[in-house]
């Protein structure tokens, strides 16, 4: 057993963990793509690029397991 976490089992983290991925991602690509309608694209698009990337970080930490 991993003793580093607070009890959760790790298929649930994994679980947890993808779709948390999927969803940086997914709001990344809408802000992108300005599906909000934000009046600054310069703004929509940094937002979007900001949670790519970072969903694009939490996919590899997850593939690599240090999470």
């Amino acid at each position: 057993m991993d003793t580093n976490n607070n009890g959760t089992p790790r298929g649930a983290r994994l679980i947890f963990g993808i779709f948390m991925v999927l969803v940086y991602l997914g709001v990344g690509l809408l802000f992108i793509f300005d599906v909000f309608n934000i009046d600054n694209t310069a703004i929509s698009a940094t937002c979007g690029g900001i949670l790519v990337a970072y969903g694009l970080w939490r996919g590899y930490r997850l593939y690599i397991g240090s999470n």
